[in-house]
């Protein structure tokens, strides 16, 4: 019983030690918030979306992903992230901090809800015309693919 609480002592440490150690790293860059929703708060008939769906970022500059909303997560998408940046994945309903150092395209989806075009477009940097056609040659299925569409018309 001693050694299952202590397991459970020294896993809460670590996590929180961690979660510090990770949100201490943003400090010296512009921390930027992306809500994750059910229902847009800024076109009502939008459902399933990132708030703010498009972040101009600089290299070290951190993205908050906050779970405003139930049942969603933020996971970077295959194929859209620069070359020799760090995947990242929430988990469900869980805030996730990234701190993003390398320049490029990040492209973002909550798992569940991918299909249904809950994506999100994030430019760190200057980028070249061949990094954004590599990216949007990725492809996307259901309202992702629309979505994804009207991100890249605004680049």
């Amino acid at each position: 019983m001693f050694s299952r609480f202590l397991v459970i002592v020294l896993v809460t440490i670590y996590c929180n030690t961690y979660s510090v150690a990770h949100a201490a790293d943003c400090q010296d860059g512009k921390i930027h918030e992306i809500r994750m929703l059910n229902k847009s708060k800024i076109d009502p008939k939008m459902k399933m979306v990132f708030e703010p769906s498009f972040v101009l970022a600089v290299s070290g500059d951190c993205i908050k992903f906050i779970p405003t909303s139930k049942g969603h997560n933020a996971e970077i998408i295959k194929g859209m992230i620069p070359k020799d940046a760090e995947k990242f994945k929430s988990k469900i309903n869980k805030e996730l901090t990234v701190k993003l150092d390398i320049e490029g395209l990040y492209g973002i989806k909550c798992k569940p809800h991918y299909q249904m075009g809950m994506i999100a477009l994030i430019q760190v940097g200057e980028v070249s015309k061949s990094v954004v056609k590599k990216a949007s040659k990725v492809k996307h299925r259901g309202k992702a693919k629309d979505r994804f569409k009207g991100l890249f018309d605004k680049l």
